[in-house]
């Protein structure tokens, strides 16, 4: 009994050793079940096809085609930049459904900080996985990959047409210096200042490594609908949060400092270790927040512009509210032990029922604030400079 080797066609990897019996199409349906292809063709080695059985002999080597043309795998080129560690290798990568040909040194020497450089600096390292052909399966849009490419090879960001900027998400998580601005005659006008919308945003966070910081500084999110999401650690200094649901949202860390909250829902939001610092919500709704860090992270509002905002029921142990501007705000039933509410504006607040015990008042501004029903006494100590 003979038998033989195969391989995909291209690929001189995976190989499967299998044996020869009864005609040519009992082979193709053999090589399609152990290749997971549909076999149409049998090359030898030097790209010859095959077309009776009788002309394979015990341990050749055959390659596996869906008919396509023979694509010579060059496996001693291969194998010899293997045994010298080069990087000049050329890899050829499946980017959703699009095939990309490139040098390892490409997509390695440029942004060696890369999720790319990182997939292909150490051969085998991530365990990437292949297609039938051998090219490395990388689950993007190639609508964006391809301008990403372009910039590892020459330097220069070039976006074709009908191409949203917005995906400058996508280029950073891949490649983070990448200069997306850096193709005039490609930007957006400078007037379109659009908001980004849920469903862009979602796609955005879907395309973003778990462990790498999602920046959006002075991103336009005005009216969007962000309730209920996983905001953990995001960047979102200067941004334009103003009249958005983020309602239930998770935005544990996250940094809104001199955000614009205006306006905004963030009830029942999860704020634990939020930086707030001088950002401005101004008739924000923040009831049921959770401010509370079991590590001891504490909130920092410090300066933020609260006027009318209604944080009614939150949950604020240890917060720094210093030098903000909370007047006409709702805290009835806060909890505010140990809060730092130092040259405050509580003008007007509604405080009944909230626990201020330990908290620091000195300097602050308690003009008609109401401190009905309080949890625990207000001891003067607190409250005089």
């Amino acid at each position: 009994m003979r038998r033989v080797t195969l391989f995909v066609n291209g690929s001189a990897r995976n190989g499967k050793v299998v044996a020869v019996y009864g005609t040519l199409s009992d082979l193709l349906s053999v090589a399609s079940n152990k290749l997971g292809i549909k076999a149409t063709s049998v090359y030898n080695g030097k790209g010859g096809l095959i077309d009776d059985i009788a002309l394979i002999r015990d341990d050749d080597v055959l390659f596996v085609c869906e008919g396509e043309p023979f694509i010579d795998p060059q496996t001693d080129g291969r194998a010899q930049e293997e045994l010298t560690g080069s990087h000049t290798d050329w890899l050829t990568l499946n980017v959703g459904g699009r095939y990309f040909t490139t040098t390892r040194s490409t997509l390695v020497n440029k942004e060696p900080d890369s999720m790319l450089a990182h997939m292909f600096k150490d051969k085998d390292a991530w365990g990437n996985k292949q297609d039938p052909r051998g090219a490395f399966l990388i689950d993007r849009s190639p609508e964006y990959f391809e301008p990403i490419l372009n910039y590892l090879r020459h330097g220069q960001l070039i976006v074709n047409d009908g191409i949203n900027l917005l995906g400058r998400y996508y280029l950073e998580c891949v490649a983070p210096s990448v200069p997306v601005n850096s193709s005039p005659q490609n930007s957006q006008p400078a007037e379109d200042h659009s908001p980004i919308s849920r469903k862009e945003f979602v796609r955005f966070l879907l395309a973003t490594p778990t462990k790498s910081e999602l920046r959006c500084q002075g991103l336009n999110f005005s009216g969007a609908d962000l309730s209920r999401l996983d905001l953990r650690y995001i960047n979102f200094k200067m941004a334009n949060l103003s009249r958005c649901n983020l309602a239930h949202a998770n935005l544990c860390c996250a940094n809104l400092e001199r955000a614009d909250l205006s306006g905004s829902v963030l009830d029942c939001a999860n704020l634990q270790g939020v930086k707030m610092l001088c950002s401005n919500a101004e008739g924000a709704s923040l009831k049921g927040c959770n401010f509370e860090d079991p590590s001891g992270l504490k909130a920092n509002l410090e300066g933020k512009f609260l006027p009318g905002v209604d944080m009614e029921g939150s949950q604020m142990t240890g917060i720094n509210l210093r030098v903000a501007t909370l007047k006409n705000a709702k805290l009835k039933n806060c909890n505010l032990r140990g809060a730092t509410l130092a040259g405050t504006d509580l003008e007007n607040c509604d405080l009944s029922g909230c626990d201020l015990q330990e908290a620091n008042l000195r300097g602050s501004n308690v003009k008609g604030a109401i401190f009905e029903e309080m949890l625990t006494p207000l001891h003067m100590s607190q409250s005089v400079r």
